[in-house]
């Protein structure tokens, strides 16, 4: 969710979530990173998830056309309806997933939030907060221009409603004189993009999220689903080999408490997404990412999730005080713009968080919180062979196993 600090392939990018709503095309209503794996689903068949029961709630249920997110002024406890808290808003067997996600995601928010304002020594988050008609709503975060960071983003979304036929024909791809009615759905995320000052500290993306999409009784093939998705990805401009290590291994050992295939597997897939097909290189030097998530215990997937989100401080925030303020030079800042060139390339042309907000009319702040202050690009710049811009390059287009 590239992308969005927040944000991208996921899109590791991260951002606000832009709030959810649908009318002749569905808009996401989350941030760039924060769904960017969400919108994929819109075009590779898949279905977010909704309960059963959604449609005889005690509280109406609606369709939204294009709406705008509204301010409120204070954070509420929780985004999720008197219904949804007391029930978890969905059928049997994840009764409990919905609240304590949510849960999950704002504590997530806090303890990075605080981490960074730390580190950063002066600088302080801007906080929106906003609340969507069609139901939920999300806390953005932003902090920019500090002493350490050019702009932090980390954002959560907590959105639900119903989408109508239109656009569940899009997910779905489904044949145009098919009418399956409206389809409930409920998405939640955390979203984030970390962009440092200093060339030699890294930039840093992560977003975890839950989807679940249901269907009428009379939709046929359109059964309730869950899946969960995300990821944490660095991007570096230099290469320090302790710090690649030491962000690789704290990722895996969150994996290997739940199966020891996870790291491989989406060690892997986090090199594939983050590909600039153009320039033929990754975006960064991986991390991990997955999507779609389903085939395990709901539980364990909650459970694994959270792991994942607890672990981005230990593995960022140790590397962040070794080189924050490392002494550098024009020539270093410079080589950092040009990769920050490639970051924004990455989130525009082929996040789908990102591509997929800007042609659905979602709030472009949030969209687009994950990009730097400042990105460079210079007409055919080749790095000397061998020097140390030179292996930076290199690794992003040979992908390395760092543990």
């Amino acid at each position: 969710m590239s992308s969005t600090p927040i944000f991208s392939p996921s899109s590791p990018s991260p951002s606000p979530l832009a709030p959810f709503s649908f009318s002749q095309k569905p808009s996401l209503p989350l941030d760039h990173n924060h769904f960017a794996s969400h919108s994929s689903n819109f075009y590779k068949n898949k279905s977010l998830l909704f309960r059963k029961n959604l449609r005889t709630a005690s509280f109406p249920i609606m369709a939204v056309s294009i709406e705008k997110e509204t301010p409120i002024a204070e954070r509420p406890d929780s985004f999720l309806t008197a219904y949804d808290k007391a029930t978890g808003g969905i059928s049997s067997g994840s009764s409990s997933v919905r609240p304590r996600f949510e849960k999950m995601i704002r504590d997530a928010q806090d303890s990075v939030c605080d981490a960074i304002e730390k580190a950063d020594g002066g600088g302080k988050f801007k906080e929106d907060v906003w609340s969507r008609p069609g139901g939920g709503g999300g806390i953005s975060r932003v902090l920019q221009d500090g002493a350490v960071w050019e702009k932090a983003g980390v954002n959560v979304s907590v959105v639900y409603g119903v989408m109508p036929p239109d656009a569940y024909r899009a997910a779905k791809a489904a044949a145009a004189h098919q009418k399956p009615g409206d389809i409930p759905f409920f998405a939640a995320g955390i979203s984030s993009v970390l962009h440092p000052k200093n060339p030699f500290a890294p930039t840093l993306h992560f977003n975890y999220r839950y989807f679940e999409t249901d269907a009428p009784k009379d939709a046929p093939g359109a059964p309730r689903q869950w899946w969960f998705g995300g990821g944490t990805d660095l991007t570096p401009s230099y290469i320090f080999e302790e710090d690649v290590k030491h962000f690789h291994s704290e990722q895996k050992k969150a994996c290997d408490k739940f199966d020891p295939s996870f790291y491989p597997r989406f060690k892997k897939w986090c090199d594939d997404y983050f590909y600039i097909k153009h320039r033929g290189e990754r975006r960064g030097l991986g991390g991990i990412f997955f999507d779609d998530l389903n085939d395990y215990d709901q539980e364990m997937l909650l459970a694994f999730a959270t792991e994942c989100a607890n672990s981005v401080i230990p593995a960022y925030i140790p590397i962040i005080e070794r080189r924050k303020d490392t002494p550098f030079t024009e020539q270093h800042k410079a080589w950092q713009q040009l990769r920050r060139g490639r970051y924004v390339e990455f989130n525009l042309v082929y996040d789908r968080g990102t591509t997929f907000g800007l042609k659905t009319g979602g709030r472009i702040e949030s969209i687009l919180v994950s990009l730097p202050l400042t990105a460079r690009w210079e007409y055919d710049h080749k790095p000397e062979e061998g020097s140390e811009e030179w292996k930076l390059l290199d690794a992003c287009m040979n992908p390395r196993e760092w543990i």
